[in-house]
């Protein structure tokens, strides 16, 4: 039966300036501590969602791991490479055909 509670530790914590997040129960209250505005972010709503269903109702941590980092991350647009990777122009030339 899968661990639950708010003790559960994440695989691999999270790192948010000099501060850690080590358990669930870590990032609640770094959530909790928010400015109400940050707080009340659709990123943030859903961070703590994810959070509660895997404290109380179990599953994989890294769900909660990865709503938080969403969060935190919101602001920041990828970036996109119109150029991409060249294409190869043209068929590769084999022996018997020349």
């Amino acid at each position: 039966m899968t661990e639950r509670g708010w003790g559960r530790r994440f695989e691999d914590p999270i790192r948010i300036g000099d501060r850690v997040l080590v358990t669930l129960l870590d990032a609640g209250e770094y959530i909790a501590t928010l400015p109400n505005k940050e707080h009340a972010a659709p990123e943030w709503q859903a961070a703590m969602e994810a959070l509660i269903l895997v404290a109380e109702g179990g599953g994989p941590t890294m769900f909660a791991r990865v709503g938080i980092l969403r969060a935190l991350n919101r602001h920041h647009a990828p970036e996109f490479n119109p150029k991409g990777k060249e294409p190869h122009w043209g068929r590769r030339k084999l022996k018997r055909d020349q």
